[in-house]
């Protein structure tokens, strides 16, 4: 099953705490592409910059450690949702400050991951999931326009043998 050709994760790491990890991660440059910025501004502009339009897109933030930042971390989120609404999300943070952050950003997040020993493995395993919703959804609407194609062309079968019977009723 031919799923989605390159997934782009895009890493916003302020510290440069977690990007190395993820690219030996995801060191397979056929499937993945890790992308790594320090700057908010960067960070927002390659989810703008058109890439493949089937391609997965998923952005893995650190988020901060004070309660004073997380206003920002609410901003770079929306404005991520913004740029690319079909994107994933991933959050990382402290164990201690992760209840905190999950009552503050509410919206928009599909995982939450605290930074421990076992975050690459966690963060591995979203992404996978993230992957695989993202080819459902592309082979859902591969499936639907398939399923209307075939019920206007039997529609159309139909209405044809409705004419031919009403208008030639000698051969059948």
């Amino acid at each position: 099953m031919p799923g989605t050709k390159l997934t782009y994760i895009i890493c916003f790491d302020d510290h440069r705490t977690f990007t190395d990890e993820i690219k030996k991660r995801f060191s397979d440059s056929s499937r993945y592409e890790v992308i790594s910025f320090s700057s908010r501004q960067d960070f927002i502009a390659s989810f703008r910059k058109e890439r493949d339009k089937n391609a997965c897109k998923v952005a893995i933030i650190g988020a901060p450690d004070s309660k004073e930042q997380f206003e920002l971390t609410i901003d770079l989120t929306a404005e991520v949702k913004k740029a690319d609404a079909i994107s994933g999300i991933i959050l990382l943070a402290t164990a201690d400050k992760m209840d905190e952050l999950k009552k503050v950003v509410r919206y928009n997040i599909d995982a939450y991951i605290p930074r421990n020993a076992n975050t690459i493995l966690r963060v591995h395993n979203t992404v996978k999931k993230l992957i695989s919703e993202h080819s459902i959804s592309i082979f859902r609407k591969k499936r639907n326009f398939s399923l209307y194609v075939l019920l206007a062309f039997l529609i159309l079968s139909g209405l044809i043998i409705l004419v031919a019977f009403l208008k030639l009723p000698q051969y059948f």
